[in-house]
């Protein structure tokens, strides 16, 4: 019987593939966002690089594309050191961010004590990660990175915490009822249509995909018991919520014809968001045994309302659009 060769996993060490931190390494994750999308399980986009916080330069900033949420990102290609743990709150004071990044070649216990702190004292809409980048390779093959999430917030805490201010009997049963309705939803949608989102679970009544542009996106939500997919407008600019709702509008016949579906026109008055919404019959989530048929309509109507936003120009149509 002839012996198996196995290659052997070599470490590299950083900095002999990325000597500069600013100059090498933060181009570089930049361009590769994907890699911290898929570990942390949301959207991410990456759009500026060395943004300035007062006299202070943060790493990276972005957001999350499918809730609109400020993220910042800050690198070091060294062990975790107290000086970027003061620029990380320095820079989040500056910038209001709910998802904090740091990369790191490994952290101190200090640090990663540290992190958990935050987690566990900041309030439910403030998330901070720790991630430990590491080089390998086998052989002479190409040097890959390897990220590791080593620290991270408890979501469940924090949904229970959201919950049970103001219905502390029932809350933790209806979030980890949430919680594992959208997990099967979104194992579905992973397997159907994995370019739509790399969002996780959650115990929140709705679950976002992305559209690829910020401020809208298509919302799945359980709204006053109904389950209901939505084009859902949440910018922080309430005036262009309205503009790209009302240019919809203007287009709502092209729009609804190829919806194949006439559905609710929502302008929210009085509120920032704006949401075009499909309802459906489905009025209970207790009843798991119907989880397929509620995955499928939900899907189905994501597929639809895509390609009605394609007929009357798609997203771009929208990215183009500003308040008067």
């Amino acid at each position: 019987m002839t012996a198996l060769s196995l290659g052997r996993l070599e470490i590299v060490t950083p900095r002999t593939i990325w000597p500069n931190e600013a100059r090498d390494f933060t181009p570089w994750l930049l361009q590769n966002v994907d890699v911290l999308s898929d570990l942390l399980g949301m959207d991410l986009v990456l759009d500026v690089a060395e943004h300035p916080v007062g006299n202070f330069s943060l790493d990276l900033k972005g957001y999350d594309e499918t809730t609109g949420e400020v993220v910042i990102v800050e690198n070091q290609l060294e062990p975790s050191d107290h000086t970027h743990l003061g620029q990380i709150i320095t820079y989040a004071a500056g910038t209001d961010p709910t998802t904090i990044v740091w990369v790191t070649t490994g952290f101190r216990p200090e640090h990663r004590a540290a992190i958990d702190w935050l987690n566990q004292r900041t309030d439910e809409n403030t998330r901070v990660f720790g991630i430990v980048i590491r080089v390998v390779k086998i052989g002479n093959s190409p040097s890959a990175p390897n990220f590791e999430l080593v620290a991270q917030p408890n979501d469940w805490e924090k949904q229970v915490k959201r919950a049970t201010a103001s219905a502390p009997g029932e809350a933790s049963a209806k979030v980890r009822q949430y919680r594992e309705f959208w997990e099967a939803v979104l194992e579905q949608i992973r397997v159907d249509h994995p370019d739509w989102t790399r969002a996780r679970t959650n115990g929140a009544p709705w679950c976002n995909t992305s559209l690829g542009l910020s401020g809208i996106s298509l919302s799945m939500a359980w709204v006053n018991g109904s389950l209901v997919t939505q084009i859902y407008f949440d910018s922080r600019d309430a005036d262009l919520n309205q503009a790209r709702f009302d240019w919809l509008h203007e287009h709502r016949n092209a729009f609804e014809t190829a919806l194949g579906q006439t559905p609710s026109w929502d302008g929210m008055s009085g509120r920032k968001g704006a949401r075009i919404v499909m309802t459906s019959t489905f009025d209970d989530i207790s009843e798991s045994e119907r989880w397929p048929e509620m995955t499928t309509w939900l899907i189905k109507q994501q597929i639809r309302f895509r390609g009605a936003l394609t007929a009357v120009g798609g997203v771009d149509a929208l990215r183009d659009i500003r308040p008067l």
